[in-house]
C-alpha cells in the first residue's frame, strides 16, 4: 500500500501538488480547477514545497477547499478526501478527477471567471486556442483526405518554425487571424500541429505522433 512519504517523494508534477496550509480558497480554487481540466490530480495538504511534512488541522482545511469548490468553480467540482498520518502530524489529500465536461472555470484576481490547466508543477491560465479544442473535441472532427491552399500555407509556417507563437503566425501568415485561430484549433484536433504550454508561453510545431 501506498505510503504518504512516497506519495511526497513524486515532487510536484501535473498530478500533485504540495500546500504547507490553505489561506486562500479562490487561489486554491485555480489549482483544483487545472486539475479537472488537465488529467485529474491531488492536493498534498500540510506538506512544504520542499517536501517536509509540516501537518495541518484536516477539519479547518477541508472547509477551505469546501469552500473553493462551492463558490469559486463552475461547474461545482466534486472531490475525494483523505487524511494521512505520519511521524504524528496529519496530512490532507485532496484528490480530483479529470473532468469530461472542459472547460471548468475559477475567478482570476479580478474575479472574472477563467479556465486553467497544469502543466508540470505549474498553474497556467488556458488559451483562446485550447478553450476551442474543447469545444470540437464534443464533436468528432475528422481529418478531410485532401487539405487546401490555405491549410497547407499554415502548416509550412509551422513546420519551417518548430515552437513558432501564435503571434509569429499572425505575422508570417496572410490569412486573417480568425482563420488562423479556426484552422488552428483543427489541426490540434487532427493531430498535424502539438500545442506546448509552459510559464513562458504557448508554442506550435508540427505533431510527432
Amino acid at each position: 500500500m501506498q505510503s504518504v512519504k512516497q506519495l511526497i517523494k513524486e515532487g510536484e508534477h501535473q498530478q500533485q501538488d504540495f500546500k504547507f496550509r490553505i489561506d486562500d480558497s479562490k487561489k486554491i480554487a485555480r489549482t483544483l480547477v487545472a486539475f479537472a481540466n488537465t488529467d485529474g490530480g491531488r492536493l498534498l495538504i500540510g506538506v512544504k514545497d520542499n517536501g517536509k511534512i509540516a501537518g495541518v488541522d484536516p477539519t479547518e482545511e477541508i472547509h477551505m477547499i469546501e469552500a473553493a469548490v462551492d463558490m469559486y468553480s463552475k461547474p461545482k467540482l466534486e472531490f475525494q478526501s483523505r487524511v494521512w498520518q505520519e511521524d504524528m502530524k496529519l496530512v490532507l489529500e485532496i484528490t480530483i478527477e479529470k473532468s469530461l465536461n472542459r472547460p471548468i472555470l475559477a475567478p482570476d484576481e479580478e474575479g472574472k471567471w477563467k479556465a486553467y490547466v497544469r502543466r508540470k508543477d505549474h498553474t497556467l491560465l488556458a488559451n483562446k486556442i485550447l478553450l476551442n479544442v474543447w469545444k470540437y473535441e464534443r464533436f468528432d472532427q475528422k481529418r478531410p483526405e485532401k487539405i487546401g491552399d490555405e491549410e497547407t500555407q499554415l502548416l509550412a509556417i509551422i513546420s519551417d518554425n518548430p515552437g513558432i507563437t501564435l503571434s509569429k503566425i499572425y505575422r508570417l501568415s496572410n490569412l486573417q487571424k480568425s482563420n488562423i485561430d479556426r484552422l488552428m484549433v483543427l489541426f490540434i484536433c487532427w493531430n498535424l500541429i502539438a500545442m506546448e504550454m509552459n510559464e513562458n508561453g504557448t508554442f506550435y510545431q508540427i505533431s510527432e505522433s
